[in-house]
């Protein structure tokens, strides 16, 4: 069949493309900004990438008639521009618009499980696409699922970060809620089997795991997996506002998405309808086994997509791309220039893992300081960390930085800031052959917004002196033993 892929560089996105190709589809992926999206060679033979904004229609009108059947996997929950609910509105209606032109017979839309009378207003979006979404001549199938069980889900990450770091926690009432997890594999399971399949023409499918859970115990069903001891005190007290605040501290997310995570939580999220298991029989993952295998995936460096790496999982401008050449007129900048007579791929491996676990190469404390204060500020902090200890691409996080650019065939990494700034900032890594030998050149450019920019830079000159020169030094130095070979292939 052939396939038009919306959301192709989301979390679900880009675990469900690899999946349509080996089933033999001819896939196209349309994206925002095809820059930022990369795919594995394995795949570029079969999958057509085609840029087009969902938001503006007149992007759409190039794109293939010729589609059979349609996935929808676009939200903007994350996002802190503007109402969310109008502009998931309002993108499901161009889709429809565009839909409509071409001869696809079935569009499958993965929403949100939720039957409670008073919806959040996250649910309630979801629901209003449905409706949207149910309006175009195809067949609509809906998958309604409640938290995603996965690595480098946003609902797996929240958790992991709260048992990880909090043996006490005094938590909001809502964590009495109760859900049904479910895993990524068995969503992949449902997403790839109803396409085609007749009978799931014109439903909506609720799926979730075998497990009913509130909150609450699948914080302990999770600290029981790593083996931890953790308390959890509920209290009636804590508002939506100082439980968005709780979690933004606590945890990777952003306020914006926290708030509005907050706002769905107090809804249950159980399974009624229980007719995908006639439609589609299949044995989903209990929760605890789903967890397992998803740090099985983080323990081995496969984590193929997170939420992290999205968009709303940060302050980034859709165009952020455009930032891949630095400027060279009215900015300020730190260049360190450093020979060095070792392997270069062994300072390239050093370059292509800084960040996340590893660290800065120097005083992360002073890093971890300023984490904090961008947390203080409405920022992203340090905690996002890295998808991969040792492999990056373009759109990645590594901390507070957004990778625009991982070469590593001409040995060089930029990076762009994600952090609250008064200006902008890129941090780049090169490897610069001479003819007396390989020297690392790193530079730290910074275009300031007018005064409170150039007083914000030379403030930090001190600990510009501090950290810049030593972490230079310490990559090119740096010796670690190499991560531990990948060998679990399945899906987690």
């Amino acid at each position: 069949m052939k396939i038009l892929l919306t959301g192709a560089n989301g979390y679900i996105g880009k675990r469900l493309l690899p999946l349509l190709v080996e089933q033999q589809h001819e896939v196209v992926c349309l994206v925002r900004d095809p820059r930022r999206f990369e795919l594995p060679a394995t795949l570029k033979a079969r999958v057509k990438v085609i840029q087009g904004d969902l938001l503006q229609p007149h992007t759409l009108q190039h794109l293939p008639t010729d589609m059979d059947a349609a996935y929808y996997l676009v939200h903007s929950m994350g996002s802190g521009a503007g109402d969310f609910s109008v502009a998931e509105s309002m993108a499901a209606q161009h889709f429809v618009a565009y839909l409509n032109t071409t001869s696809a017979t079935q569009l499958i839309y993965l929403s949100g499980l939720s039957q409670d009378q008073s919806l959040s207003r996250h649910m309630a979006s979801r629901q209003k696409v449905e409706e949207v979404l149910s309006s175009a001549r195809a067949s609509l199938t809906v998958l309604r699922a409640a938290i995603i069980i996965g690595s480098g889900s946003a609902s797996f990450e929240i958790i992991r970060d709260l048992v990880e770091k909090l043996p006490l926690m005094v938590t909001p009432k809502w964590l009495n809620s109760r859900c049904q997890p479910i895993a990524i594999r068995d969503v992949l399971f449902y997403l790839t089997h109803t396409l085609g399949n007749a009978r799931c023409y014109g439903k909506k499918l609720e799926i979730g795991g075998p497990d009913v859970l509130t909150y609450k115990q699948m914080l302990h069903g999770l600290a029981e997996t790593r083996h931890l001891k953790r308390y959890i005190i509920t209290l009636p007290v804590l508002t939506p506002r100082l439980s968005s605040y709780w979690l933004y501290f606590i945890t990777s997310t952003n306020y914006t998405l926290a708030q509005r995570l907050v706002d769905s939580l107090r809804n249950d999220a159980v399974v009624k309808d229980q007719s995908i298991n006639k439609l589609l029989p299949h044995r989903c993952l209990p929760y605890q086994e789903a967890v397992r295998l998803a740090y099985a995936k983080i323990e081995q460096n496969e984590v193929v997509s997170s939420w992290k790496d999205a968009l709303v999982s940060g302050t980034m401008p859709l165009n952020y791309m455009d930032f891949v050449q630095i400027p060279q007129h009215g900015v300020l900048t730190d260049r360190q220039y450093l020979k060095f007579d070792r392997n270069q791929d062994e300072v390239l491996a050093n370059i292509w893992s800084i960040g996340g676990e590893r660290g800065w190469y120097k005083t992360d404390f002073l890093w971890q300081i300023r984490g904090l204060l961008d947390k203080i500020v409405g920022g992203v902090g340090l905690r996002r960390g890295r998808r991969s200890p040792t492999e990056v691409q373009a759109g990645d996080t590594i901390d507070f930085w957004r990778v625009l650019l991982a070469d590593k065939a001409n040995r060089r990494l930029l990076l762009y800031a994600e952090m609250k700034l008064p200006g902008e900032a890129w941090l780049q890594f090169r490897i610069v052959e001479e003819k007396d030998g390989h020297y690392l050149e790193q530079l730290a450019v910074f275009r300031p917004e007018g005064l409170p920019g150039r007083l914000y830079w030379y403030a930090m000159l001190p600990f510009h002196f501090i950290i810049f020169g030593g972490m230079a030094r310490n990559i090119v130095e740096h010796t670690s033993a190499p991560p531990k070979a990948a060998v679990h292939r399945d899906s987690g």
